[in-house]
């Protein structure tokens, strides 16, 4: 459900306000996102590959009601999920499902759960003022292994060309339909700077991590939303919002999680 800004296409801006996942419609009234922006509207991963849940089995998504998946996100602790805020504000417990240990959608590997309680930062307003975070209460602990998360002290982990690794079950290219299985890229972290030169007033160093390749081509996309960015086996960031899918300049932005830990933390 990231969020994913298109240029001059109104009828297509609107539609990736549905986010990387489909942002609330709350939030997109409070603040629309600059002309060539997109938001975290559901977002697959692009130019990417095949990747097992066995090795990251903290890696989640998220179903609606209808069984519909629309974002992603980590097991930070037995029974609790990390996504993005925009992929909770608004919704209710007993709409939200969190699928664990599902590599394929369509099949039956793993667990399916109830959602318990959302939390959902209190300073969130829109993805592009920071905060995009919150935490899934579940409706019952899971016997899996759980994501570190990134403090304060793990700077190196944000240094500017850090390889990080995207993972989701989004788009595979912009405007294109969510993934099947789940998939992993290799994204290089940016450094704050030169992601404020892109980005401008959107771009709230501490509270957002930029990663991707100038030339573009690697991305997370909508449907990705709220998944984890991890270095080695660190949560370093959350997929929030974009414009376009890997376009050339312009790359992913991540809630910093590092930012947010004590606040997340409180919640477990």
């Amino acid at each position: 459900m990231r969020q994913r800004v298109r240029p001059s296409r109104p009828a297509a801006l609107f539609a990736v306000l549905a986010l990387w996942a489909v942002l609330p419609v709350t939030a997109a009234a409070v603040e629309q996102p600059p002309p060539e922006m997109s938001s975290s509207a559901p977002r697959p991963i692009v130019g990417g590959e095949p990747a097992e849940v066995s090795e990251y089995p903290w890696a989640v998504y998220l179903v609606d009601s209808s069984g519909q998946q629309f974002c992603g996100g980590a097991l930070v602790d037995a029974d609790k999920v990390l996504t993005a805020a925009h992929c909770a504000v608004d919704r209710r417990p007993a709409g939200l499902r969190v699928v664990a240990g599902r590599t394929h959608k369509n099949s039956q590997q793993g667990t399916t759960v109830g959602v318990g309680d959302v939390w959902v930062h209190p300073d969130y307003v829109t993805p592009y003022r920071g905060a995009d975070v919150a935490v899934l209460a579940l409706d019952r602990a899971l016997s899996r292994s759980t994501a570190g998360l990134a403090t304060p002290s793990d700077e190196d982990l944000y240094r500017e060309n850090t390889r990080a690794t995207v993972l989701g079950w989004g788009a595979r290219f912009e405007g294109g339909q969510t993934a099947e299985r789940l998939r992993r890229a290799t994204v290089p972290v940016i450094a704050d700077a030169d992601c404020a030169a892109t980005y401008g007033r959107n771009f709230v160093a501490n509270a957002m991590v930029c990663a991707g390749y100038p030339e573009g081509g690697v991305d997370a996309c909508q449907g990705d939303s709220g998944g984890p960015l991890v270095v080695g086996d660190k949560l370093i960031g959350l997929v929030s919002w974009g414009v376009g899918c890997a376009r050339p300049g312009k790359p992913g932005v991540y809630t910093e999680v590092a930012t947010y830990v004590d606040r997340i933390r409180a919640r477990f």
